[in-house]
């Protein structure tokens, strides 16, 4: 047999094998969909970069209020993974037996704060925090995420509560979707104050904190993360399993997270 068709037959076997191999890689990878609080988008994407590059799965987002989310997936929304910024909504799912109940996990924390356009004098220390909001809002609206549904806005309803201004300052209040909405408004200019995440200030420049809330004005912030209940596929219990690594924790701090109270 000639030099020339022994050299045709090996280069055929290498093809060969080049596209069995890449067929099968094609088949195990699987595309993971994880719905997400909006407060999560720059860290979360980062986290998924990561994964995506160690394992050569992929991930799909879906970002959004709390609320928005949980009803979504109970009305049967095609997630895999679904990680919530208030525990009571997932609680929701979990009664409904719509998260798997054995993967849920206290994933991170977060801090409170009220914000203010970048540049924007700092608030006179000699006047109380309650006065300092009633002023800044005298000619504008504070913005927040929706006070009863949306956990930025509970927790935020919550400390004003706390300070007794609530129903002094509800009527000024302009709530939005979802936390990064109400970090938009102030960052625009159309909101002299709101009340986000620390973690939203490390994802937009043109706001600056004036104040941080005391844990103890509001319910403790946590982000419990659950596989969906029938989407416990190898590829979402490994993202799972990824997001509380230490590769994933340091994105999460990097960002302006918490790792949840022990």
């Amino acid at each position: 047999m000639g030099a020339s068709v022994l050299k045709g037959i090996r280069n055929a076997i290498v093809g060969l094998l080049a596209l069995t191999s890449g067929g099968a890689f094609a088949e195990q990878s699987q595309t993971v969909t994880v719905f997400a609080a909006a407060s999560l988008r720059d860290a979360l994407s980062e986290v998924g970069d990561a994964w995506q590059r160690d394992t050569g799965h992929s991930v799909r987002y879906s970002f959004a209020g709390s609320s928005a989310l949980a009803r979504q997936v109970e009305a049967g929304a095609p997630a895999d993974l679904v990680i919530l910024a208030n525990a009571a909504w997932m609680d929701h799912l979990d009664t409904r037996g719509v998260v798997k109940q054995e993967s849920r996990l206290p994933l991170l924390s977060n801090t409170l704060v009220l914000i203010a356009p970048a540049g924007d004098a700092s608030r006179d220390a000699a006047v109380g925090l309650g006065e300092t909001i009633r002023q800044r809002m005298a000619d504008g609206r504070l913005a927040m995420a929706l006070v009863d549904a949306v956990p930025a806005g509970i927790y935020g309803k919550a400390a004003l509560q706390s300070l007794g201004i609530w129903a002094d300052v509800a009527p000024s209040v302009a709530q939005t979707d979802n936390v990064r909405a109400a970090l938009a408004l102030v960052a625009l200019g159309e909101a002299p104050l709101g009340i986000v995440y620390a973690s939203d200030l490390q994802a937009e420049p043109r706001v600056q904190a004036l104040h941080t809330f005391e844990p103890e004005s509001h319910p403790a912030i946590l982000y419990p993360a659950a596989l969906v209940t029938g989407h416990d596929s190898p590829a979402a219990v490994a993202l799972l399993d990824y997001l509380n690594s230490p590769i994933a924790k340091e994105i999460f701090l990097r960002h302006g997270f918490a790792n949840p109270p022990q």
